[in-house]
């Protein structure tokens, strides 16, 4: 046991002792910024002096009377009812052990028994990923690795838009590229498709089937489904080279069969009313701002309807919670859906929305706005060859979904402590090579010569790290994670600097010392694959 779950336990037992029941995840253990106010801060005595019956400065010295003090050094009550514990050395150190036996697991969650479904990136399948769906890969990828680490049941699904125009498009603009290979020059319809990518599909199917559709009467539908499937193949590789990964591909096409609109809508019947020959569903009534069209007055449906059929799709299938991973432009889409869900019987929270605002990417002091090769947008292939998936995984997590992002790609190929990417993986290949130097000296895993400031921080911080996975996950925030490791880089320097790791003079605090870079590559390893980010060996 760490000691944050030391400290949560003990405080749990001392509420006891007063007469009063706190559940242990209500125990919020905060890791200290500032050594004067100790190691580790709890709230626990402000937020729970209602059942004690006193204020929140005498419920913090009622329940520092009974809290068990073996292992801390001091203990403070400050402002409010705040309480500060000042920890002993040697209360910090068992944090080695316990990670180097956890290994990769260190950090990670129990089972919480909660499924998730994240859906996410969803590009339509009619050409190649571009960097408007980068960051909302890589957000969405780190949010369902960083939830399933804390212990969620995640699902990560990709909606396959295969049911509208766009793939009618799709199949045009390939058979008019499918034709002009074949010597048959012939335009590519105005709203369709003009990239490069479908002559390369049209020249595969060429390869495939040669000109056997000039001769068929009608070879849409042939075109529709396989230039559909080359195009996915596509994605799927770009998004494997991205490290991104899914569990599910739900094709909108499927989700619509059986009659499940018509069926929706015969359910939603009560909350439905006419307005000038279209259906009008009263939102109104629960979240959203305005009631919301979803049958045209010409018969079509918005996009909403279906869309209403997938989202009851998706929960239906047993999930605890839908996280859609939107773009910004998705604002208003978010009280609507989730009042179409509450006619269901389902609370507002059941569906939660991520949006990823947008991202310009910056060189050499000026936005790119089209790709070298083709004119056209950039592609997710492009940055990735151009910068690399670290550098690109690693800028798209830090910051916040909802804040704009410049991708300086200067930067992001600038091999200083100045980029982040590379200031956090030098940290990681340090240790190794440390490691590697001093492969002779047996770890001493109790970590007890552990001694100077340094030392005592980077075991305060080590021990924190379950506790920014749990916060992280809770909030679907990877940014909280790449602070963590740039803080934990920051430190393992400011380690190195100070302290002489190897001393053959001293094999004793080298061993612990030595014992204590292994916990810290750890975790730097544990912490960098949170976001899709490797953790080389050596630069």
């Amino acid at each position: 046991m760490d000691v944050i779950e030391s400290l949560k336990l003990n405080i749990q037992k001392a509420f006891l002792a007063l007469g009063v029941e706190v559940s242990l995840n209500d125990v919020i253990i905060e890791h200290s910024k500032d050594t004067a106010h100790g190691d580790y801060a709890t709230n626990a005595a402000m937020k729970n002096c209602r059942l004690l019956k006193m204020n929140p400065r005498d419920a913090a010295a009622a329940l520092i009377e009974k809290l068990d003090q073996e292992g801390i050094e001091k203990i403070e009550i400050a402002g409010p009812g705040f309480i500060n514990f000042f920890m002993k050395n040697d209360s910090l150190q068992p944090v080695v052990r316990k990670i180097i036996e956890s290994g990769d697991n260190y950090g990670r969650g129990d089972d919480k028994h909660f499924k998730v479904n994240v859906e996410f990136v969803s590009a339509n399948p009619t050409g190649d990923l571009h960097v408007g769906h980068a960051r909302g890969a890589a957000i969405g990828d780190s949010i369902c690795r960083i939830m399933e680490f804390a212990g969620y049941n995640v699902t990560r699904e990709y909606y396959i838009n295969d049911a509208g125009n766009q793939i009618d498009h799709l199949a045009e603009s390939i058979l008019a590229r499918y034709k002009t290979l074949l010597g048959i020059p012939t335009e590519v319809p105005e709203d369709g498709y003009h990239g490069q990518d479908i002559v390369v599909i049209a020249q595969k199917i060429i390869d495939e089937v040669g000109d056997k559709l000039l001769k068929e009467e009608n070879p849409i539908p042939f075109l529709k489904q396989r230039g559909m499937e080359l195009e996915l193949d596509k994605i799927r590789e770009d998004l494997a080279t991205f490290r991104v990964r899914f569990d599910i591909f739900s094709s909108e096409l499927k989700v619509r069969s059986n009659n499940a609109i018509i069926k929706e809508l015969e359910f939603l019947k009560d909350h439905v009313y006419d307005e000038d020959g279209a259906k009008v569903l009263r939102t109104t009534d629960y979240l959203d701002d305005k009631d919301r069209v979803i049958v045209k007055s010409n018969g079509d449906y918005t996009y909403f309807m279906p869309d209403i059929v997938y989202h009851v799709n998706k929960i239906s299938r047993g999930y605890d919670q839908l996280v859609d991973v939107l773009g910004a432009d998705h604002h208003g889409y978010i009280n609507r859906m989730k009042s179409a869900l509450m006619m269901h019987g389902y609370k507002p929270d059941a569906l939660e929305v991520e949006l990823i605002q947008m991202v310009r990417f910056i060189k050499d002091g000026v936005e790119m706005k089209a790709s070298k090769r083709t004119g056209d947008s950039i592609t997710l292939r492009e940055i990735c060859e151009e910068v690399g998936v670290d550098a690109m995984r690693y800028f798209f997590a830090m910051r916040a979904a909802s804040a704009h992002l410049d991708f300086d790609m200067n930067l992001a190929l600038e091999q200083s402590s100045n980029n982040p990417v590379y200031y956090a993986q030098y940290a990681h290949a340090r240790l190794c090579s440390i490691l590697e130097q001093g492969k002779d000296i047996a770890l001493d895993l109790s970590a007890s010569a552990l001694k100077e400031n340094s030392e005592t921080a980077l075991l305060k911080f080590l021990a924190n790290f379950p506790n920014a996975v749990n916060d992280a996950a809770k909030e679907r925030a990877p940014y909280k994670i790449t602070n963590y490791i740039h803080e934990l880089a920051g430190l393992i320097h400011e380690f190195y600097t100070e302290c002489r790791v190897i001393d053959r003079d001293n094999i004793a605090i080298s061993s612990s010392r030595l014992a204590l870079c292994k916990a810290c590559e750890q975790v730097m390893k544990n912490a960098l694959d949170l976001i899709g980010v490797s953790a080389p060996t050596h630069m």
